[in-house]
């Protein structure tokens, strides 16, 4: 197929360089000059496993990219994969889905041909339907459910194993208003469907509230765990031994059940924001997910307490090991690193940090926070350290360079408890 992806984050990029691999022709529409150069030059602007190598492999052949609209003319279909940031009072801002509606409806504008229009951003019930649909079709002159068709297709795209999650996921949901527009999809998918993949078709509002229940489900789960490990740790229990035995139950399993520092990153905390957002405008208040995120929320202060127990902070040298919110991107989304960060240098903490590949991003918010280029070289001096991303590289650290071997781990990476003054889990 011939295929118009608006939007090059973390999401479009992928989804193209993945199309492509399928071997459909795909555009990568951006308004990120920058952007176009790398992709068009077969390099990914963003890391991610698996995906440099396929950008490479089909850039300026079945891949391309340009910040013109009008390439969306000439396909069978369009993706938006554009960013729905939250505002400050959590709900979602969807000016850049407003405005590449606005866009893609004037390129389409004119044109004989049917298009399919597919929202794969995360959006609440009633966006595909009530703001892309007519925006698209004002600006087109197209006719909804006649030459133009409107389909939600959300992802379900982890950081740091993004490419996998695509070619093997558990499930695959296509909302469509139309049998021809889901038949499209189902088109575009064929070499993903059947195997162990689900295929999901119901309406387009259930397709939206789909991701948002996923979301909200699992980032639940990860805080009511939290919340068993803060106990477990008051207790002196090890948090890892019994939810170990409690992921034995099936009802439960042993998924998302490491306790630590928290969730973060583009998707949980967007949309379990959006929706407490969005149920309160309709009159609910959704009590059990505004614990989760206090919970959340609540962990950086509790590992920035347990290194206060042992190290004063104030004039204190402190390695901070790992930036991104999970291992295996370099995305600081909402990372619960910074907020240790933030947390330290109140309390007049001089802070020395280390990602392998997020520490570009964190420079130009941290513009003058101390970089190094190794773990150990962030260690070396240092009074005291945490562990806010459990990279693979952190595990077997030696501590010898540090002035006091004082390690508060929130992650549980592996290391030698033994050859550290201190050692202190966040919930073990």
């Amino acid at each position: 197929m011939r295929v118009s992806i608006v939007g090059s984050g973390y999401v479009g990029t992928t989804v193209a360089a993945c199309l492509a691999d399928f071997g459909h022709d795909v555009v990568n529409v951006e308004i990120d000059e920058a952007v176009v150069d790398a992709i068009n030059a077969g390099e990914t602007p963003i890391h991610e496993p698996g995906l440099a190598e396929r950008i490479a492999e089909h850039a300026g052949d079945r891949l391309r990219a340009t910040t013109d609209y009008d390439a969306a003319v000439d396909t069978d279909l369009t993706m938006l994969c554009l960013p729905t940031p939250q505002r400050a009072a959590g709900d979602l801002d969807l000016a850049a889905m407003r405005a590449g509606s606005e866009s893609l409806g004037d390129a389409l504008a004119g044109t004989d041909d049917e298009h399919l229009v597919v929202v794969k951003s995360t959006v609440l019930p009633g966006t595909t339907e009530d703001v892309v649909g007519p925006t698209v079709a004002e600006r087109s002159g197209k006719r909804i459910g006649g030459d133009l068709e409107l389909a939600m297709n959300p992802e379900f795209l982890r950081m740091g194993t993004a490419v996998d999650d695509f070619l093997a996921p558990d499930k695959l949901v296509i909302g469509a208003e139309s049998e021809s527009a889901a038949a499209t999809l189902r088109a575009l998918y064929e070499p993903i469907l059947g195997g162990d993949t689900a295929l999901v078709e119901t309406e387009i509002p259930e397709a939206e509230l789909i991701k948002y229940a996923n979301n909200a489900f699992l980032a639940a789960k990860l805080s009511l765990v939290n919340e068993l490990g803060n106990v477990a740790k008051i207790y002196g229990a090890d948090a890892y031994e019994v939810l170990e035995a409690v992921g034995l139950d099936e009802r439960i399993s042993a998924r998302f059940m490491r306790s630590g520092l928290g969730w973060g990153g583009s998707c949980f905390p967007k949309d379990v924001n959006a929706l407490r957002s969005g149920a309160r405008e309709q009159g609910y208040e959704p009590e059990l997910l505004d614990a989760a995120v206090a919970v959340n929320d609540g962990q950086p202060r509790r590992l920035v307490e347990l290194l206060a127990d042992h190290v004063e902070l104030e004039g204190a040298r402190i390695a901070v090991l790992g930036l991104s919110f999970k291992p295996g991107t370099d995305d600081i989304r909402e990372s619960r690193a910074l907020d240790v960060i933030d947390r330290l240098r109140e309390r007049g903490a001089t802070v020395v940090a280390y990602d392998p590949v997020a520490m570009g991003n964190v420079r130009e918010r941290y513009p003058d926070l101390a970089l190094t280029d190794s773990a150990e070289a962030a260690l070396a001096d240092a009074d005291g350290a945490v562990v806010a991303t459990d990279w693979p590289e952190f595990d077997d650290l030696a501590f010898d360079g540090m002035a006091r071997r004082v390690l508060v781990d929130g992650r549980r990476i592996d290391v030698d408890a033994d050859a550290l003054e201190v050692y202190e889990g966040l919930t073990w």
